[in-house]
């Protein structure tokens, strides 16, 4: 049964992440009303940004009259939760983000920081996004990325199998390979 037929609305949230950065760039265009509308188009319904330790306040927005509420808050012991319950996750290229998503096979936009210096981050992004395990924006097209986005285009991320290296590495130091 889905949410509509017991008079709730099936709810689609789209969880945006910063870490623990000031990446307020990020923050003001999800907040913008061009990425908002978007996001409202393709059905999604709550867009809730972590924000870091930026200073930009994103608009709340709540109501009946809004097609997509909006909160935010700073930082969470644990995001976990929120990575889990979202149907996609807008992120920061940190390493720890991109994979801890893709192990939870959501659909995954991730926004490289151009302020940084010697953006390490962005070649990580760059090369999932060829092997077409997430999108890659900055925040500049991200509004572009999300109306162009085919999540289900996306092919599932299978982390490496490390055993072969385990083994090599015990043959080298002499322990057994079994």
């Amino acid at each position: 049964m889905d949410g509509a037929e017991n008079g709730e609305h099936s709810r689609k949230m789209v969880f945006v992440t910063v870490g623990t950065t000031c990446f307020d760039a990020l923050v003001k265009t999800v907040d913008s009303q061009q990425v908002r509308e978007e996001l409202s188009r393709k059905g999604y319904t709550d867009l809730l940004i972590q924000m870091g330790r930026g200073s930009y306040m994103p608009s709340k927005v709540s109501g009946e009259d809004e097609p997509l509420t909006v909160d935010y808050f700073t930082f969470s012991p644990s995001i976990a939760d929120y990575l889990k319950s979202a149907s996609l996750i807008i992120s920061h290229a940190g390493s720890g983000s991109i994979f801890e998503t893709l192990r939870l096979g959501k659909p995954l936009i991730v926004v490289v920081n151009e302020d940084l210096m010697d953006n390490h981050q962005s070649e990580l992004a760059e090369e999932l996004a060829e092997r077409k395990h997430l999108f890659y924006a900055r925040p500049q097209t991200l509004h572009q990325t999300i109306q162009d986005m085919s999540p289900e285009s996306l092919i599932p991320y299978s982390p490496g199998n490390p055993m072969p290296v385990v083994r090599l590495m015990n043959k080298f130091l002499g322990f057994p390979t079994d």
